[in-house]
């Protein structure tokens, strides 16, 4: 009997599992200036923070900024999606020892195709609740691709000029 109480928790937790982690998801449609869908972003809540995959195409080739802006809208020219999220004001950059803010994440690389695919990791955002400001708060979030890498540290965005990608964030 012992052992098949053991069994049945077992199962139990394989079921609630899978549940408890689809909470934790979000995604975003990546579209270009001309609202075409031009690839994906998902974003797994994990323990210390969040997992972020990225699969886009229609890039120029080379390094291109991508972070995460504090207002989940793509309206005309994406500057609806507001700047970064940094609720704390601080100053924008990787290697900036006054920042990184929130919305900071490492370059994109466009291969000569001009897709890429990259994995990021941040501790400093979640996808809807902790410690860390929330992907999916109450206005939202969106993800910005922009044209020039990010040097990570010149303000406000790093010199990554102008936005090509767009996408809001929203639950999965």
């Amino acid at each position: 009997m012992k052992g098949t109480k053991i069994v049945v928790a077992a199962l139990a937790a394989a079921l609630v599992a899978p549940a408890a982690s689809a909470s934790g998801m979000a995604a975003a449609d990546i579209v270009n200036a001309d609202g075409e869908i031009v690839g994906e972003a998902t974003f797994e809540q994990a323990p210390t923070g969040v997992l972020i995959f990225v699969d886009v195409a229609h890039l120029p080739p080379g390094g291109h900024g991508i972070h995460l802006h504090s207002v989940g809208s793509c309206a005309p020219n994406f500057k609806a999606a507001a700047g970064h999220i940094n609720p704390d004001k601080v100053m924008h950059g990787l290697r900036n020892p006054e920042g990184p803010d929130n919305g900071d994440l490492p370059n994109l690389f466009a291969a000569a195709d001009g897709s890429a695919k990259a994995e990021f990791f941040t501790n400093r955002v979640s996808v809807s609740d902790g410690d860390m400001p929330a992907l999916l708060d109450e206005d939202g979030s969106a993800v910005i691709i922009h044209e020039n890498p990010d040097d990570h540290m010149t303000q406000p965005i790093g010199g990554a000029g102008g936005r090509l990608g767009c996408g809001i964030i929203r639950k999965r």
